[in-house]
């Protein structure tokens, strides 16, 4: 049956709040701008919460546990947008009422968690995606065409330098939970972990046999709340550098630090034996927010700015384009076509347990 002719996805958003968040900042306006979706359901922190969402957001179904929305008929997809250490119950319910499963990244709290989610949706058979939506993004998904078509030759070395825009000075309101390791939820696995996903989209997978080197710090060991003027001490890095070798042979280095720089706040360059592809940001969040591209090959000696064309962007999203929810939606209009033929574009839950097991390894490497 073609697309156009399927009944739509019914999605059920846990953790979707009629207050703030992440779920009605992105992943609710981009599923009501795109064809092949209807939000039935949602489940927040109580039943009266919950019911205070549906009514303002216009859903119809309400449910104060997510395993209550998981149990629903009315629900094919759970959409689970809460903190990291929630996700496992979560997912858990989901799986075992045999609904296909849409979590945000970080999957799990750490490499056996995710493990253990992954292994539970195969055993099942059932559709999992993961939000690691920097690959979905559409100035990384030309700079990928770049690269594979040889824009800049073969590619000899990349590297970058970012800040976090979190895991600076000053703690962001409601973010406390981001400085505590057992959460799962930091600088290492957030954004330099959506950002390294999205530069092993473009330029491949890091060389499992060759030893990657690794240092991790904690340079602010106090963050002041200025809100409360509570002092936290953090147990997570602020800074991380990664040195390795790609699956191809290039020699990849990444610089993360938390904050904002008054200098670079993100510089990424691609440089091979034709040419040179740079990107450029306000800060290092790949999977939100916007970027430049620039490149020169053969005798320019100048780099020149790269448009991204059309083709690239999903038309329906179009009042999205400049906001945090457009690369969300992306993924989603990417998910329903793989639901409809039987491809694996949107990365899995086994794709999110091998970026778990890169980011363990790094880990470990500056552990050592």
């Amino acid at each position: 049956m073609p697309l156009s002719q399927q009944p739509p996805v019914r999605v059920g958003i846990v953790g979707l709040s009629a207050k703030r968040g992440w779920a009605a900042k992105a992943h609710l306006p981009a599923l009501r701008r795109l064809n092949g979706f209807e939000v039935t359901a949602l489940s927040a922190s109580s039943a009266d919460s919950a019911r205070a969402a549906a009514e303002k957001y216009g859903i119809a179904h309400s449910f104060g546990t997510a395993a209550e929305l998981a149990a629903s008929d009315e629900v094919d997809l759970v959409v689970v947008t809460v903190k990291v250490p929630d996700h496992r119950e979560i997912i858990e319910a989901a799986l075992a009422a045999g609904k296909a499963v849409f979590s945000e990244w970080p999957l799990g709290v750490g490499l056996a968690e995710a493990e253990g989610l992954a292994a539970l949706a195969a055993e099942r058979d059932l559709h999992t995606f993961t939000g690691l939506q920097a690959r979905s993004a559409p100035l990384v998904r030309h700079l990928r065409d770049l690269v594979a078509d040889g824009y800049v030759g073969e590619v000899l070395s990349t590297s970058m330098v970012a800040s976090g825009r979190g895991w600076g000075a000053e703690v962001p309101e409601g973010s406390a939970y981001l400085l505590d390791r057992s959460t799962g939820a930091n600088m290492l696995t957030i954004p330099f972990g959506h950002t390294l996903d999205g530069l092993i989209s473009v330029l491949g997978d890091f060389d499992e046999a060759a030893p990657v080197g690794a240092v991790t710090a904690t340079r602010r060991r106090e963050i002041k709340d200025p809100r409360t003027g509570d002092v936290h001490r953090p147990d997570v890095a602020d800074q991380v550098v990664l040195g390795g070798v790609l699956a191809s042979g290039a020699v990849a280095s990444v610089h993360f630090r938390g904050g904002q720089s008054r200098g670079t706040n993100f510089h990424w360059e691609i440089n091979g034996t034709e040419g040179d592809l740079v990107v450029t940001g306000d800060h290092g969040h790949l999977q939100m927010g916007e970027y430049t591209l620039a490149g020169a090959r053969g005798s320019a000696t100048e780099r020149t700015e790269i448009a991204v064309p059309e083709h690239y962007f999903e038309p329906e999203l179009a009042e999205l384009r400049g906001t945090d929810a457009y690369n969300v939606g992306a993924a989603y209009a990417q998910l329903r076509r793989d639901l409809a033929d039987g491809t694996s574009v949107v990365p899995d839950f086994a794709h999110a347990v091998r970026h778990h097991r890169l980011l363990d390894r790094i880990e470990r490497a500056a552990a050592a």
